[in-house]
């Protein structure tokens, strides 16, 4: 029997794009940044907050984005899966 992924396998914090941006923008000088902030709307990976400027790092499959891997349809628990993304995408639309 092949091993499948876990959601519990799923990371929600210091995913490795989130790492390689925070990477990238501590080489840029972009320092003194807070993560998570959960006090704003739509809990920002990273906020600047003196400057007023939040970074949201969204991953496709779970924003719906329009690219290969956010046009993937789950192919089990549709009556789960899709009211749940449905529900990401219009929280993006009012937080944005």
């Amino acid at each position: 029997m092949a091993s499948r992924p876990h959601m519990r396998k799923v990371r929600s914090v210091d995913t490795a794009p989130e790492c390689a941006l925070r990477k990238l923008l501590n080489l840029w000088g972009f320092t003194g940044y807070r993560l998570y902030r959960s006090d704003l709307p739509g809990k920002p990976d990273i906020a600047y907050i003196r400057r007023r400027k939040a970074i949201f790092l969204h991953g496709c499959f779970w924003h719906c984005h329009n690219c290969r891997a956010g046009r993937n349809v789950p192919q089990t628990n549709l009556s789960y899966w899709m009211p749940k993304l449905a529900r990401n995408k219009s929280r993006d639309r009012a937080n944005l």
